[in-house]
This record gives C-alpha cells, structure tokens and sequence, in this order.
C-alpha cells in the first residue's frame, strides 16, 4: 500500500465519524519562535488552548513537519529523519478518552479489504500513565490483551506544551516486530523491536509551572476536555509495506535507486556509504519540501537550514564518488515520489529547481577549492604530532574559501580528526568586531543605532521609486549631521544627511553605487553628492541644509550618472560570471 493510500484512509476513516479533514499547514511555522511545524498539533494549538474557536470540533489532518535538532543523526540510524508526516485527529470539547481508543484500535485492526490498516490485534501494545487505569480499562473493552498494557511514567506518559496550559495523560501504541528484532517484554523491554505508530493525548488537565517533563504543577481539571493523538506517517509505511525502515519506503527509496545509478556503488554492501545514501534520501526530500513551501538558501534562518541540508547532500554523493551535478537528477526524482500525496509541488518546482541547482553550482565550487586546503590542514595537523585541526585554519576555510563550519567538522570526524572549534569561534568573533569598526568608518565613525531609533519613529516605510521615476515630489522627514540627530545649523564643509518620505533616489549599500543629483524647491537647490542606504533607510548626502525643511521638494536623480552606474554595475557581475567559468 502506497504511503498516499495509507494517509488517505485515516483521513477518509475520520471523515466518515464526522471529522472536518483539513490540509497541511505550511512547514513555515507562524510561532516566531520555531523555525518550523514540528509536530502535527501544531496548527491546532491556538484551539487546544482556548485561544480560538475551531470551524469543528472533530478535525483531521495530514501535517507536513520538519524537526532539525538531529540533523547530524540523519543517515547513522534508520529511525532520524528532518522531514516527516504525522497523521492527527483532535477534539475540542467533543468526543474524549473513550472514543479516542476505540477510532484508532479499530482503524489499525480492521482488514484491509475493509478500509483498515490491516494489524494483527495480537501484535499490537499499548503504553499507558501510571494512575491511568481508565484508559488500561478501555483497552481492555477493545479485545486487548491486558498482558499487552504496560504502565509508564511521567518522562514517558504525559504531555505539556512545555508551559502553562493544557496536559494530560498519554496512551502509546506500539507494533511487536517479532524476535529477530529484540528480546521480548513490550516496549519496556525493547523498543526497537516495538515500534510506536501512535500517541494518543487525554488533555484533561490545566498546568503551570512547568519545569520539566516530570516537573510540574497541575493546577486541576480543564471544564473542556481535548483529544490530541499523533500517527507516524512514515512508520505506517515501512511496517505495512514490509519494509526495514522509513528509507526504504515509496515516497524515500527511489531517491536512494537514483543515487546508486549515479554513483555505481549498491545500498547494503557497506554501512560506511549506507549512511551516505541514507543522508541524500533524507535531505533531498526535506529540501524538497522546504522549499516548495517558500524558503529558499541563505545564510540566517530557515534558509541556513535549507542551505545545510543541500549542501549535506553534495557533500555525502561526493563521497560517495560522484563529482557531477547531482540535483538535476535527485530532486525530480524525489518529486515524483511525493506527488501522489502533494500533487502542488508540481505548482512551484520550476522556481524550486532553479534555486537548488544554483546552490549546488555554489557549493560544488566551494568543495573543490576548499577540500584540498582542508586536506592540507589535516595533514600539517598529524605531521605535528595532533589530531586537532588549528582554529587558524578552520577560520581561513571559512573566511577564505567559504567553507561552512559545520561541513569542516563533518569532514573532520571523517578522518578522526577534531578542530578547535573554540578558537574558530574566537576568530569569527574578531572578525564581527572588525566589520563593525569598518562599517563606522565608513559612516566617519557615525553610531549606526540612530538610524535604528528614527526608523522607530517612521509611520510608514521610506517609499523608494527608483526603478521606475527619475524624480519625485518629496517632504522631509529628518535632517543629520554624522548621524547626531537634528541639526538647525552648519558652519564649515560638512556632511548633512537628509532623509525624504519618498525618493527616486538608489542609495548605495554595498552594490550599485548610490545615485547623486539635486532637491529643489520654489527657492532653492541642493546638490545631492552621494546617496547612502543604512537599516532600510535611504540617506542623500547633501553639504548644505535646506532653508525651509517644511517645504515640499522635488527630488531629481543625475540620469546620466544613473546610467554609467547601471552599465557599470551590470558589466561587473558578467565580469564575474566569465572570471569563474575561466
């Protein structure tokens, strides 16, 4: 069965017990805190605790979720992954614990010619809170088997947000997988051998101070008692397509199979390049996803993650001996894995390809200048008797040669080596004081932070017109000297900074170089000599103040000046593009 056709049964189960099935919300998470949706409640937060009113009180969802924190775990285990799928349904004030039970028992026991997921009821096991006898009963009222309930603990049982609000009780449900996966007794015993395919959440609780998982306070019952029950997507599927793990699964191994073609090496032969096949499987889909949902590679952010993820995977297929481009034939193939349960990623995989293959275009050049060096300082390091790359060194890769840390020390744990990463961070740290002091002489050592304070007191944002008017009628909203704030006179030459409601005019920040021209008025003109952008605010440099700042001026850019700077600007990026394809 289909990872899409699993997927579409629980929803389709749930629909018909009156469940309002709704979409995945983007992996883009709208808590300013996470970076991603993590978890497949996540969306359903603001009606778990209270805060909205849900369009039903019996929903149902396929939710996209990424979790990042073991990123360098992906690929040495089958179990870790950064993209996953969690199937859920939730009750808000509606149905509760006993319902709850029986949903899920008979979906995962009903045959599959019957619309069910097909388990056998004799390999089924269920974890429960230790003074749950509530549920444990329930459990027993479906046919289990009371040998197959076992009682765990708070670490284990019980769920929080991780602050004040909704808690309570957990039921798990785990898969035996038989014994030549590990030693009998449940999943106290072993839970490798028993898998967990879901969690169902009894929120019947109200806490606060919460400390940690088995630190808490329960303040007492919640007056609108919730269902919040959590089923591995990818776990369904490798146990009922009777596979070893989620990697070898419809919507993951076809990546892998594409990988093998590239690199002529076969997944299973060696654990060492096992973890790499692993890896790609892993990051080609979540990057997949990840960027259809809007994120594209940078430097801070959800990007860097993207980034990492992209350039993780370059990395492990050149391990794996393969010095081509590699996205060109991984991503595609990835998508068709995953169209059947996301049939949009068809929408936006022109733009999302386009990015990718750039990325790796990027990083490819920065492996092949910065591998060598890194193999230099490996070897000057065992030379010297160490097995600790220099800090120095780490730095000049990064700094030099653009070699992200976090591929230095994965290289590095690849030859048993280690890095002073604590003097690597020393340097970066100097290197952030120095860009500072720079950006202050840049601005004859203005404090940059003014800027920062104005751009508080703005109602609306600088209106920038300069990709299509030349001039524009304009009202002063600021005048500084060196950044010092208002000014109402000058004596000498000096740089006075004015800062217009709208403007035509492109400030230079760190690109094309900003445009000059004049600001006029019914009695007056000024020369703008140079224009400047700090913290989104667009800066023209003048040497006199204006009469009457009250005025309404008019704000005209030098066309000619604007063109030379054009041609310019334009010609220096094809003298790049030829500098690196020579």
């Amino acid at each position: 069965m289909r990872t899409s056709e699993i997927a579409k049964r629980f929803l389709d189960y749930f629909e018909q017990h009156d469940h309002l099935v709704v979409p995945s919300a983007s992996l883009i998470s709208p808590n300013p805190t996470t970076l991603f949706t993590i978890a497949g409640m996540v969306p359903f937060i603001p009606y778990l605790m209270g805060e909205q009113t849900p369009p039903k009180h019996r929903m149902a969802s396929n939710q996209k979720c990424v979790r990042t924190l073991d990123i360098d775990e992906v690929g040495k285990t089958t179990r870790h992954g950064t993209f996953f799928q969690m199937l859920g349904n939730f009750s808000f004030g509606d149905y509760f614990k006993e319902e709850a039970i029986h949903y899920a028992y008979e979906l995962l026991t009903t045959p599959q010619d019957k619309g069910g997921y097909g388990f056998d009821p004799e390999k089924l096991w269920m974890t429960t809170f230790t003074d749950d006898e509530e549920a444990r009963s329930m459990w027993k009222n479906e046919g289990v088997d009371p040998e197959h309930i076992q009682i765990m603990g708070m670490e284990d049982n019980f769920w929080t947000t991780g602050g004040p609000g909704p808690g309570g009780p957990c039921s798990e449900i785990y898969v035996d997988r038989g014994p030549k996966y590990g030693v009998e007794g449940g999943p106290i015993a072993d839970e490798n051998r028993y898998i967990e395919i879901w969690d169902l959440v009894f929120e019947n609780y109200e806490v606060d101070n919460v400390k940690s998982k088995t630190d808490l306070h329960i303040v007492g019952e919640l007056e609108n008692k919730n269902i919040d029950t959590g089923a591995g997507l990818e776990r369904l599927a490798y146990l009922m397509q009777g596979k070893q793990n989620i990697y070898e699964t419809d919507e993951v191994f076809p990546v892998i199979e594409a990988a093998q073609k590239l690199s002529g090496r076969t997944y299973g032969d060696d654990e060492a390049m096992d973890v790499r096949f692993r890896i790609v499987a892993d990051h080609v889909r979540s990057a997949l996803m990840i960027m259809s949902d809007g994120v594209r590679p940078s430097n801070n952010g959800r990007g860097y993650v993207l980034r990492r993820l992209l350039r993780r995977t370059v990395k492990a297929m050149r391990e794996l001996g393969v010095t081509e481009p590699v996205m060109p034939t991984l991503l595609p193939t990835s998508k068709a894995a995953m169209e059947p349960s996301y049939p949009e990623l068809n929408d936006t995989f022109h733009d999302v390809s386009e990015a990718a293959y750039g990325e790796e275009d990027a990083f490819r050049r920065t492996l092949e200048s910065g591998t060598e060096i890194f193999d230099m300082a490996v070897t000057k390091a065992k030379q010297g008797g160490s097995d600790l790359v220099s800090g120095e060194d780490a730095f000049k890769l990064h700094d030099t040669y653009g070699f992200p840390i976090e591929i230095t020390l994965e290289m590095a744990a690849d030859q048993g080596v280690k890095v002073d990463e604590a003097k690597f961070r020393e340097l970066m740290a100097e290197q952030k004081s120095r860009a500072r002091a720079d950006a202050l002489k840049k601005r004859h050592n203005v404090d940059l932070s003014v800027y920062d304070d104005f751009k508080k007191t703005l109602l609306q944002p600088i209106d920038f017109l300069g990709y299509t008017d030349m001039s524009a009628r304009a009202k002063v909203l600021g005048i500084m000297q060196e950044g010092k704030g208002s000014v109402p006179a000058v004596t000498g030459p000096a740089n006075i900074e004015v800062i217009l409601d709208r403007t035509p005019f492109y400030g230079n920040s760190g690109g094309q170089v900003g445009d000059i021209g004049m600001i006029e008025s019914a009695n007056e003109r000024i020369p703008v000599v140079a224009t400047e952008k700090e913290n989104g605010l667009i800066i023209h440099i003048v040497t006199q103040l204006p009469e009457n700042p009250e005025a309404t001026f008019m704000a005209v850019v030098d066309p000619e000046k604007r063109q030379a700077a054009a041609n310019n600007h334009t010609a220096t990026h094809l003298m790049h593009e030829a500098l690196r394809k020579v």
